[in-house]
């Protein structure tokens, strides 16, 4: 197993955090400094990563939705008195990681895993996992900008892919909704309402630094509010700023599957209730059961 995947397969972090900490140093293999790409034996070979040796887990992978707010850093660790999403998972037990980022400004669907596998096939070219956010720009969007972001729009890092585009609502001053708005070809009707804000939906495949903030500016949108809605086919549903939620059985099937990998529960591991809620208070016993059978159905009658 190469010592990479060994590290993500642990829990510890994502793979490409993994190769970092081995240029870094900072993954010791049977008191030898690692390499990128080296083999290791899970069972026989000693690994000490950050000061900590690593064991294969043998407890169920986990999967959670988070709601990421505004001004919260996807982060694990905080690096000054900013506040990380680390701080916001503390009740989540073991150790589980973000996958993928979204900046400061941002806010939407995160997911937490400790699925290394998971982690690096999400974030990867290769698998073009489909990303939709909520983008609110300020003022009218003309057509001739919807049709550059859907072919593509020119970075300083290359062309983006294509994308899917909407208009999902404008607004005017007064905040009311404005169902239709027509150029014309020289320009705009006069008695047209003014549009101070456009919401879009942008679906993309890719996954680039501040990508969708970075092409809204390259054709002159000015971006109010950017909010990553759904991932796949994961919708962030009605999770508010701060909170999360374990993933359900159809929809960590749903996610594996989009990336080629295959949800199997290990023998052992108890299916969580349906409702995803604690039950509290023992067993009852079998005489137990009996008797409360009994009592519902009016089997015991009172003695004269």
């Amino acid at each position: 197993m190469r010592i990479q995947k060994f590290i993500a397969d642990c829990g510890h972090c994502s793979r490409r955090a993994a190769e970092v900490l081995v240029e870094q140093g900072k993954v010791i293999v049977n008191n030898q400094p690692a390499t990128i790409g080296m083999d290791i034996d899970p069972e026989n070979d000693r690994v000490v990563c950050e000061g900590k040796r690593l064991h294969l887990k043998v407890c169920e992978k986990q999967y959670f939705m988070f709601y990421k707010p505004r001004g919260v850093i996807t982060s694990m660790k905080a690096q000054d008195d900013r506040s990380v999403v680390g701080e916001m998972i503390k009740n989540i037990k073991g150790r589980v990681y973000p996958v993928g980022r979204l900046d400061r400004d941002s806010e939407g669907i995160l997911l937490l895993t400790d699925d290394g596998e998971l982690a690096l096939r999400l974030t990867h070219p290769r698998y073009h996992v489909n990303k939709t956010y909520r983008v609110t720009v300020r003022g009218y969007v003309e057509e001739s900008k919807l049709i550059q972001l859907r072919n593509g729009v020119e970075l300083d890092d290359g062309m983006t892919l294509p994308a899917t585009v909407s208009v999902q609502s404008m607004k005017n001053e007064k905040g009311s909704n404005v169902e239709e708005y027509k150029e014309t070809k020289d320009g705009f009707d006069d008695n047209a309402p003014e549009i101070v804000k456009t919401a879009l939906h942008i679906t993309i495949s890719e996954g680039r630094n501040r990508q969708i903030r970075r092409m809204c500016e390259a054709v002159g949108l000015e971006v109010m509010l950017l909010k990553r809605v759904a991932i796949g086919d994961l919708s962030i549903g009605h999770l508010a700023p701060g909170e999360y939620r374990p993933l359900s059985e159809k929809e960590k099937d749903l996610l594996l599957n989009s990336v080629g990998l295959e949800y199997v529960r290990k023998k052992g591991v108890q299916r969580p209730a349906k409702d995803n809620r604690k039950h509290y208070g023992r067993e009852k016993s079998v005489h137990e059961k009996r008797v409360l059978k009994r009592l519902k159905n009016n089997e015991y009658k009172s003695k004269k």
